[in-house]
């Protein structure tokens, strides 16, 4: 692959070193910045001779970039981004199928159905309130315990969302409310929401962090950050919405025409093996593996039981359409991007 020098987006993070390696891979994610370390160290433990060089931002970006790119590829793998992105990615023909060691391991949901397949899961996120108890008793509201809830008038301006052409969190919430609602009355659904969000944010874990600092009641978020801000101390309860919760995966596939095409594999190899899922399971409740999974501390449980049969297929095959409409709809209470 012919490589011109990356220009780095805002957010972006590129860690490098100056020690000589025998394969370098540049490597795309949408994984939360502070668990990439973690990843690092095991992945370079066991594979000495390979370093990561990550390029990380919001599902959206990457995607945006990854498809702007096509032409010219700059990166090795993506790890750890929405399924349905990688699904896109696919259509593309922007993929190099491979089957990872492990992957008999692995639920069946969480692989592409083509063999070879073009991307694997390791583990999901799904969408989850973070309420700020303190702040809700302080404003005398009743805490939520349903998507319907959040479209009551004593929520007005009291809700903060992801926006969902930046974050695979915000389109796996509206594409799951599509799904489970019918359009009609999803979109119904979201301009009744609309009316009570303060701002639509360009990041799946702000409207969390957000909450949990008492800038707004109420985040949609994912569970993930809100059991990880409760268990810092946060006053944030982490609530599943009574009707179900749309989801995704953390996907990783192989750029076609890297020229790192082996260490690109032991990467592969590495994000479903038990060591990479036992990395997993200390910050998600569900895995590739299931066999692998552990409570996690701060989460209400049974929340697989909780997860809608996502369409995966449709929601890639529906992503420009979706946004498109959601962009016309709500786009104006969007943050500034920068």
């Amino acid at each position: 692959m012919i490589r011109r020098t990356m220009t780095a987006l805002a957010g972006t993070v590129v860690l490098s070193a100056s020690a000589t390696f025998a394969a370098d891979l540049t490597v795309y994610t949408a994984l939360e910045a502070d668990l990439l370390p973690a990843y690092k160290k095991s992945f370079e433990a066991a594979n000495p001779d390979i370093r990561i060089n990550w390029v990380r931002d919001s599902t959206g970006v990457i995607t945006a970039k990854l498809l702007a790119e096509k032409d010219n590829p700059q990166a090795d793998v993506v790890l750890g981004t929405a399924a349905t992105s990688l699904l896109l990615l696919k259509s593309e023909g922007m993929l190099e199928p491979y089957a990872p060691a492990g992957m008999d391991k692995l639920d069946p949901r969480f692989v592409d159905a083509d063999a070879p397949p073009y991307w694997v899961g390791t583990n999901a996120w799904s969408a989850a309130l973070c309420v700020n108890t303190v702040e809700m008793e302080k404003k005398g509201l009743p805490m939520p315990a349903s998507w319907a809830d959040l479209t009551k008038p004593e929520y007005k301006g009291m809700i903060v969302m992801p926006n969902p052409a930046s974050s695979g969190t915000g389109f796996l919430d509206v594409s799951s409310w599509l799904q489970m609602m019918g359009e009609e009355k999803g979109w119904a659904f979201m301009d009744a929401l609309h009316q009570n969000v303060a701002t639509y944010t360009h990041s799946g874990s702000k409207p969390c962090t957000m909450a949990a600092a008492g800038e707004y009641p109420i985040g949609v978020s994912f569970e993930f950050r809100a059991a990880r801000l409760a268990n810092e101390g946060a006053p944030i309860a982490a609530v599943i919405p009574s009707e179900g919760i749309g989801w995704d995966m953390e996907a990783s596939a192989i750029i076609a025409g890297t020229d790192e095409i082996d260490a690109a594999q032991a990467l592969l190899d590495w994000a479903v093996s038990d060591e990479a899922m036992a990395i997993y399971a200390g910050n998600y409740a569900i895995l590739a593996n299931q066999s692998l999974e552990q409570p996690i501390e701060g989460l209400p449980a049974g929340i697989r039981d909780k997860l809608i049969e996502n369409d995966f297929e449709w929601a890639a095959n529906e992503r420009a359409a979706i946004l498109d409409q959601w962009q016309g709809r709500y786009d104006a209470k969007s943050e500034p991007r920068g």
